[in-house]
């Protein structure tokens, strides 16, 4: 597997997807929404966490934590965030993993790098473009500090639940994850990094 850093050139164009939004249906759960995530959504559309739970996100278990992802709707299963032309209605706020797509990540003790996810994209032809172009994300350091703190945090948590094996532990530790960094509002006038730190260390307490 050839991993690369935000610098490197990969086959990503695809010429803009000419309208094809196959990679936006059919997804199921697995556009999970990290902290980030979220902020970006609920500045770009206006709405708080519990009215995008009603349309655009619900909930799911992973390793033991409860945690949001896109919401498909419809026979077609579509993201609801697509519009009828088929083009992503939050582009500039879109989610890390749809940002990514069809790289992949990968976590170790280097930090953070990509990687291409071959065959998933359905465009055969693509055009080499450097992936923090691809990814459109203001300081991409920052960002990648941020996904690598999230993802550390993770694997802790879901170590201290499989430790406990209790459900009132589990529930307890589930609770606070979400309100902490997914629902209490972030104030967009001060820096999004800034503020996860600080709700890292009341999480922690």
């Amino acid at each position: 597997m050839t991993l690369y850093s935000g610098n490197d050139m990969a086959k990503l164009g695809c010429n803009e997807c000419a309208g094809c939004s196959s990679c936006c249906r059919g997804m199921g759960q697995s556009i999970v929404l990290d902290p980030y995530d979220i902020y970006q959504i609920k500045t770009a559309t206006g709405q708080d966490f519990a009215q995008l739970m009603q349309e655009s996100i619900e909930l799911h278990v992973e390793d033991g934590l409860i945690l949001p992802s896109l919401k498909m709707q419809g026979q077609a299963e579509a993201c609801g965030f697509l519009d009828r032309d088929g083009r992503c209605s939050i582009h500039a706020a879109r989610p890390g993993l749809c940002r990514l797509f069809p790289l992949g990540r990968h976590y170790d003790e280097n930090g953070l790098h990509y990687f291409m996810l071959e065959e998933a994209c359905q465009v055969q032809i693509r055009t080499k473009v450097k992936i923090k172009k691809w990814l459109g994300v203001g300081n991409l350091a920052a960002y990648e500090r941020f996904l690598i703190a999230w993802h550390d945090m993770r694997r802790e948590i879901e170590e201290k639940i499989n430790m406990q094996q209790s459900d009132a532990y589990t529930r307890e530790m589930n609770v606070k994850l979400l309100e902490i960094f997914y629902q209490k509002p972030y104030d967009v006038s001060v820096d999004f990094y800034t503020q996860f730190e600080e709700r890292c260390s009341l999480y922690l307490l």
